[in-house]
């Protein structure tokens, strides 16, 4: 592997430029389709989305929405979450996950994750269940968090859930796989993101809901259009929202599925030569037999003391670096006051002191690659 570390360069973290210029004429077709028929909000393009999104990922049944949190919120709007009851929730991951429990009313009961691959530990939903219990609440679900990319154990974590629903956050994961199955076919239902910077992401927000079961994917369509009645739309026969997605986002989307395997493909080239290049100085993220990651991060566990310095060496080289997440989410204001299990959750806070993100996406050149490595590997190597 050649070394150009000494040879200054500006390299992208996320780099949507290369992947608009690959697609840019079909997008401006697609866009163009959507000026011409004029159907702005559930369009055509709405509904072959979904139906491509459930031939992607296996899911019976898809409803688009406005946003990732919008996924969460009428996810568990439509399996009746109310004040009084708690659900159990990952303490490493970003806000928009126990958000959308406490905007219900309901009670985020943060558990700890599993310090090699940082998704939720399976071993913490029993402490959990019995935390919620003993504060007088009716646990009734949990949300499991495919960070970064990876699948959680849904397995171990269904066989602790007891009757519990699950959610799968698959916000970072969608277009990934287990032996079990492919991300959307694992919870009670999936949620999912088309943030910009997701692995598959839309320019805008948006996002989408996915299950196999007709009336729960009945209930969301109608939550999404204010609760209005799938027969008569000047029925309201729910409480609802607006969480619609628009349809240029959906003609949008169409187009990025379209590259959207070579891309999950070329990300796990970069990943692989990552792991190889880091393994003897780094904690990499670990993969399972027959599991994917679609790499909506790659990240590293570093020394602590030494984050802020290698981080600095890196940007120095023109490398961007970056943490998700910086604190653990029972230590941010608006959560400090939800219920977390133990004295503490030792791995989340570990693991916001240890990580590091670097540079990930499809279009990273076997150059860049090597820039960035022979950075890496200088950046780790040197002594303190």
């Amino acid at each position: 592997m050649a070394s150009n570390a000494s040879e200054l360069r500006k390299v992208a973290f996320i780099d949507l430029e290369a992947q608009q210029a690959r697609i840019r004429p079909q997008v401006d077709a697609a866009i163009k389709r959507v000026l011409d028929h004029g159907q702005y909000i559930m369009g055509p393009e709405i509904a072959e989305l979904e139906a491509a999104l459930a031939s992607l990922s296996g899911a019976k049944h898809v409803v688009s929405c406005a946003s990732g949190t919008d996924a969460l919120l009428i996810g568990m709007m439509a399996l009746g979450l109310k004040p009084g009851d708690a659900v159990l929730c990952p303490g490493f991951t970003y806000t928009a996950t126990p958000e959308a429990i406490a905007l219900l009313g309901a009670t985020p009961i943060f558990i700890d994750v599993d310090g090699s691959d940082f998704n939720l530990d399976p071993a913490g939903i029993a402490a959990g269940t019995a935390l919620a219990r003993a504060k007088g609440l009716n646990p009734v679900g949990l949300i499991a968090v495919d960070l970064f990319g990876l699948p959680a154990d849904y397995e171990a974590i269904r066989a602790a859930a007891g009757d519990m629903w699950i959610i799968a956050d698959a916000a970072q994961s969608l277009g990934a796989e287990t032996p079990a199955g492919k991300v959307g076919t694992f919870g009670t239902i999936t949620a999912t993101s088309f943030f910009p910077a997701k692995p598959l992401g839309c320019y805008g927000d948006g996002g989408a809901i996915l299950t196999d079961d007709p009336n729960l994917a009945s209930i969301c369509e109608s939550i999404r259009l204010h609760g209005r009645s799938t027969i008569d739309k000047y029925d309201i026969e729910r409480i609802g929202v607006n969480g619609r997605l628009d349809t240029i986002q959906a003609a949008i989307l169409l187009q990025k599925l379209s590259i959207f395997e070579e891309e999950i493909a070329l990300r796990q080239q970069v990943a692989a030569r990552y792991n190889a290049a880091f393994a003897d100085i780094a904690a990499v993220p670990p993969m399972s037999e027959g599991t994917t990651s679609v790499w909506a991060q790659y990240t590293l566990k570093v020394p602590p003391a030494r984050r802020d310095a290698i981080m600095a060496a890196l940007k120095a080289k023109g490398i961007p670096t970056a943490v998700y997440y910086p604190r653990p989410l029972h230590h941010q204001g608006a959560y400090r006051h939800y219920p977390f299990t133990g004295n503490g959750l030792p791995v989340s806070e570990s693991l916001s002191a240890e990580v590091m993100s670097l540079p990930m996406h499809p279009y990273l050149a076997e150059d860049e690659q090597d820039y960035i490595i022979a950075g890496v590997r200088e950046a780790l190597l040197a002594e303190a």
